[in-house]
């Protein structure tokens, strides 16, 4: 796996439960075996999606071992960030032991550190654990930019191969591909709404919420960018848009969870102090849903 080139759909999956909050492994499992039938070209759980704020470490490891006995022939990405470096290296070291093929590592939040304190948060772990690493900026969630001087500093790490944008700065992203062009590293959409954006300015695939509920149309819409056939991308992208808005309405993953239950993947239950989705976000969801189950089903384009 050390030397996986990161393109195409990687679900960020949610972490499924039942109605008292305990883990609901078998609907974990086939969730992940479900994906895997898709065609999707890896899987990314225990990160935000997958309430890894909620999970204690254990359970952590306890679901990535569970997402890597399911499938049989795709990259588990496990979420192993912290704000404390030496969390994050013991997290990440007994993910790579349950058998995560890689790791998701979001920034560190809440206490800010500089881009110097940054770059050296990330090489202690990628110096310490020879995996393929994936550095994640969503400054929305963290409160600090991980700014594109850094993201190509990190580049020059062997086992720092890509990284998740969630900024929404197309700006910022555009730089950081092409500063990186001559490197074995790539850029992954974090944002659902940008996919195709990015991919038009040279990512390489996306790290999906959508694509829990959509991975068929998910991977054609890729697929169909990254073959050049930006008029078949677009119209996926657009069939999609609906979806993407109404997973977005309330705080991630409340809404994709709720979808899941609709879809009957799931119980649709948060762990406090999240909450169900409100009544008539759920109501337009369902109409979303129920619009695409009455519509074609895509052949996928392989990314």
């Amino acid at each position: 796996m050390t030397d996986h080139q990161f393109e195409g759909v990687y679900p960020a999956m949610t972490t499924p439960f039942t109605e008292d909050e305990r883990i609901d492994f078998d609907q974990l499992r086939a969730n992940a075996q479900r994906l895997e039938r898709a065609g999707v070209d890896g899987l990314v759980p225990v990160g935000s999606t997958g309430e890894s704020a909620t999970l204690t470490h254990d359970e952590h490891v306890e679901v990535i071992e569970a997402v890597t006995a399911a499938v049989e022939d795709v990259p588990v990405i496990a979420g192993t960030g912290s704000n404390n470096t030496r969390e994050a290296l013991s997290l990440s070291e007994r993910a790579v032991e349950a058998g995560a093929d890689g790791l998701l590592l979001i920034s560190p939040y809440y206490n800010k550190p500089e881009q110097s304190g940054l770059i050296d948060h990330y090489r202690t772990i990628a110096d310490a654990i020879d995996c393929p690493q994936i550095v994640y900026n969503v400054p929305s969630r963290t409160g600090q930019n991980v700014a594109a001087d850094t993201v190509v500093e990190l580049s020059d790490h062997p086992n720092i191969v890509a990284l998740k944008a969630a900024s929404g700065d197309l700006g910022q992203i555009s730089e950081i591909v092409e500063r990186t062009r001559e490197q074995e590293f790539v850029v992954l959409s974090g944002d659902d709404g940008l996919t195709l954006p990015m991919l038009s300015i040279g990512a390489t695939g996306a790290i999906s919420v959508l694509a829990n509920l959509e991975p068929e149309r998910s991977c054609a819409m890729v697929g169909a960018a990254r073959a050049g056939d930006f008029d078949r991308a677009r119209a996926l992208h657009h069939e999609l848009g609906p979806l993407t808005r109404a997973l977005f309405v309330e705080t991630n993953p409340i809404p994709v969870t709720e979808a899941m239950a609709i879809r009957g993947h799931g119980t649709g239950v948060v762990r406090s102090p999240l909450t169900r989705l409100s009544e008539h976000h759920r109501e337009h969801l369902e109409r979303v849903l129920a619009d695409l189950d009455g519509a074609e089903r895509p052949s996928t384009v392989s990314t």
